[in-house]
């Protein structure tokens, strides 16, 4: 049983610590004895250990206080402050159950340490020791319901010091030890301690400051997020990407702004330079230096490679004098030009001055000429570092090739114009101012579209590896070669040049020889037929056989009338077009003509002959 078991005081029956009780507060009563404990008889204290019911203190008068209080009721060797042990309640007396019990003195009940609940909310209401602490109140701030909450006033320096904490444990002893016997109640839960309350500041002591901590602020019941840090001064805390976005707004609205003063600033002063031509002097933009060298296949480049070799020649006769352009063929001064160019200075009176195109100049003679080919040669002495130019093949040229001429057109040395080949093979005729018709030249032309005016004549045509092709020598225009004010007629696009193939092998004969050969059929054609094709004469000039004996022409069988409509297989319908088709040959080649006899075609082929172009 419980005989023997040392009394040990329960929690409830420990003194409160000053300030902790107040109105409505209950006191322990010893229960009331049911007569039997657990060794049978009335009265027994064997389980009466620590068993006692809650009274009201209104029911029950105050016992005396115990002087001499219980060496339990001492406080914990730890100095917890307000923390007792309940003396063992003192036996009652017995008496019988129809006698009341002797009425007590009432002693006077101490007086709380704490103001009442000024709100008296529920589930606190009146702090007792079975009541949980009461929520942190914030002083500086304003509970959600918009009702400040009252500032305790400091408490005066005359403020009466509690009663010992002895007194009030001698008092709840005795109030303890006439409780009457109740049955146990239930286990109350564990009472949470009241917030201790900062000691009011003594008179004449320095003041001190209350700690700055981080939970001196702190409120579980706050409505703001768990993340947000803690409370300093009841206002929530801006989370740190709220303020990563506050700050990215500045920063953006900055800009936005500066941006707009910048752009309105720069908008007046443009205005302004606009307005008055700027603070300074004008200076215009212009571009840097650039390397001076081009593509070797551009018209720049070409020029730049030929124009060293092409010279201007000024030619003065008796009668006459004119300009023109020639090119050189070799170290030895060669220079290759028209016939035509150097014709006034024919006589032994003629003067030919040569330019090239550094400027210097020269005085040149006359090589050779042939006025059938429209080319002749002249020569310079005494000269020394002439680069000649390099001659292409004119049978590999093709329709829409590009072209680049150059020239002196009317006076203008060193003019460089570009175009296309338009056509090749076509037969021109130039000359024939003279009454015997000798001075005509017939030329199996290249046709170009680059621009050829008086003064090219004898000038080079390129194609883009800067070699010659041909030799400017006629133009078409479109009149009659003067206008109004008695000039010469210019360029509409239509320029003939001597193929180089056919100005080679004249060149190197008038170098040589002095004179041209020219290819013969050995026959006098009928120039004024007027029907498709070449007709052979009845006579010659001089009243002799139109078809010379033992010429090509009678070897082959061609006969008086005979009328030729083709030459290896390409249509004539000329005699100029036959001869110009003859003269694109050389002497001793083989000719194929279809030939058309009493309404018959036939082929016959000849050997072709030589004759002198003097």
């Amino acid at each position: 049983m419980n005989e023997g078991k040392p009394t040990k005081p329960k929690w409830w029956n420990r003194p409160h610590r000053p300030g902790s009780a107040g109105d409505g507060d209950y006191e322990l009563e010893r229960p009331v004895s049911s007569g039997e404990g657990d060794s049978g008889e009335p009265g027994s204290d064997g389980d009466s250990d620590g068993d006692f019911e809650l009274r009201s203190p209104h029911d029950v008068a105050a016992p005396e206080v115990s002087e001499v209080p219980d060496q339990s009721d001492q406080p914990d060797p730890d100095g917890s402050e307000g923390d007792f042990v309940l003396d063992r309640p003192a036996p009652a007396p017995v008496t019988h159950s129809d006698e009341a019990p002797a009425p007590q003195p009432t002693a006077e009940r101490p007086k709380p340490l704490h103001d009442p609940d000024p709100y008296s909310t529920p589930p606190y209401g009146e702090p007792g020791p079975w009541a949980p602490a009461p929520p942190v109140q914030h002083p500086a701030t304003t509970p959600p319901d918009g009702t400040a909450i009252p500032t305790q006033p400091p408490a005066p320096a005359s403020a009466p010091v509690p009663a010992p904490v002895q007194q009030q444990a001698n008092a709840q002893t005795q109030t303890q030890a006439q409780a009457q016997a109740m049955p146990a109640p239930a286990p109350a839960p564990a009472p949470q301690a009241p917030a201790p309350q900062a000691p009011a500041p003594v008179p004449g002591s320095p003041a001190t400051t209350p700690p700055t901590t981080p939970w001196q602020n702190y409120d579980p019941w706050s409505s703001t997020p768990l993340h947000t840090p803690l409370q300093q001064n009841g206002a929530a805390v801006e989370s740190k990407d709220k303020r990563r976005r506050r700050v990215r707004r500045a920063l953006v609205g900055g800009a936005v702004a500066l941006a707009l003063v910048s752009g309105g600033a720069g908008g007046i002063i443009g205005a302004y330079l606009e307005r008055n031509g700027g603070v300074g002097a004008v200076t215009l933009p212009q571009a840097g230096k650039e390397p001076k060298g081009r593509a070797p296949d551009s018209v720049a480049g070409i020029a730049a490679r030929a124009l060293p070799s092409v010279v201007t020649l000024h030619v003065s006769g008796a009668e006459e004098s004119g300009t023109g352009t020639g090119f050189v063929l070799d170290a030895q001064g060669h220079i290759l030009t028209n016939n035509h160019v150097v014709e006034p200075a024919a006589d032994s009176t003629g003067r030919i001055s040569v330019t090239f195109n550094s400027g210097d100049t020269a005085k040149a003679s006359v090589v050779g000429r042939d006025s059938g080919y429209d080319l002749a040669v002249v020569k310079v002495g005494n000269v020394r570092g002439l680069k000649p130019m390099p001659l292409g093949n004119s049978d590999n040229v093709q329709v829409g090739d590009p072209v680049v001429a150059i020239g002196a057109p009317f006076d203008l040395e060193g003019t460089v114009t570009s175009g296309i080949i338009s056509a090749k093979e076509r037969p021109i005729t130039a000359g024939g101012d003279g009454a015997d018709g000798s001075d005509v030249s017939y030329v199996d032309a290249l046709q170009t579209d680059a621009p050829i005016n008086p003064g090219n004549s004898g000038g080079p045509l390129l194609d883009t590896a800067a070699r010659v092709i041909g030799i400017n020598s006629a133009i078409r225009s479109a009149d009659d070669g003067s206008d109004s004010a008695g000039g010469q007629a210019g360029s509409i696009g239509l320029g003939f040049a001597i193929p180089v193939n056919q100005a080679k092998r004249v060149a190197e004969e008038l170098i040589n020889t002095g004179k041209a050969t020219h290819p013969v059929i050995g026959v006098t054609l009928d120039m004024d037929y007027t029907g498709d094709g070449a007709r052979v004469g009845t006579k010659a000039q001089g009243g002799g056989p139109a078809v010379a004996v033992g010429g090509p022409g009678a070897k082959a069988g061609l006969k008086s009338g005979d009328v030729i409509t083709a030459v290896d297989g390409r249509r004539v319908h000329s005699g100029e077009e036959l001869i110009v088709r003859t003269r694109a040959h050389r002497p001793g080649d083989r000719l194929e003509l279809t030939v058309r006899r009493d309404g018959k075609e036939r082929r016959i082929s000849l050997v072709l002959g030589s004759a002198d172009g003097s």
